[in-house]
């Protein structure tokens, strides 16, 4: 699985990218058939609370999804994101199977 990581009007620190890494290498569990994971992290409006953006794509064979989510941090964001994907994921191999 390729997992790149964007980050947008900022320097992500080698801390945020270990993070990002190894909360999307997770998704793995959930599908094996994960071709790409990219992440793009954003920092909206820098002067509110809830201004870390963290958007996850991930490709599969028939297709892909998307979440966006935005909050206080990015390690926030990414694991609502990630949590969300599961969820994603589930349903995607249970179609699958019924196949």
């Amino acid at each position: 699985m390729d997992i790149r990581i964007q980050s947008i009007h900022f320097d992500a620190t080698e801390k945020l990218q270990a993070f990002v890494q190894k909360k999307v290498g997770k998704l793995e569990k959930y599908c094996d058939e994960i071709r790409k994971v990219e992440v793009s992290l954003k920092v909206v409006k820098p002067e509110t609370a809830k201004n870390k953006e963290a958007g996850i794509r991930v490709f599969v064979p028939n297709g892909d999804f998307y979440v966006e989510k935005v909050c206080d941090t990015f390690e926030e964001s990414i694991d609502e994101g990630v949590d969300a994907l599961e969820k994603q994921l589930l349903k995607y191999k249970e179609k699958q199977r019924g196949k």
